[in-house]
């Protein structure tokens, strides 16, 4: 495994640790939670957080960051009610995520 590869693997298992989509997201579905809750918030961003770091930390390919695009699971939390678009970290991740794509190497 290439150093990439690695830097991959890391950046994926940081994200995960905190991801809510698999970790709480089903519970709101059976609603046990609500979107609301704080125990979720915080989950949620801290996730929010971690991601935004492991984007930020540099290192990471044009192809890696297609991979750990944050858009697909914004959009999910987005739909459920957890996360807003206008929510400051959200657009701090997206915009983390847009500066990474325009300066990565291929």
């Amino acid at each position: 495994m290439d150093s990439g590869d690695q830097a991959l693997q890391r950046a994926i298992a940081a994200i995960s640790q905190s991801d809510p989509l698999t970790k709480l997201l089903g519970q709101i579905k059976l609603g046990r939670m609500k979107p609301t809750d704080a125990g979720l918030r915080a989950v949620t961003d801290s996730w929010l957080d971690a991601y935004r770091k492991v984007i930020e930390s540099g290192g990471l390919t044009s192809q890696a960051l297609r991979r750990l695009d944050p858009h697909p699971r914004l959009a999910v939390l987005i739909e459920c009610g957890v996360l807003t678009g206008e929510q400051q970290a959200v657009a701090a991740l997206c915009t983390s995520f847009e500066r990474a794509v325009a300066a990565a190497t291929e």
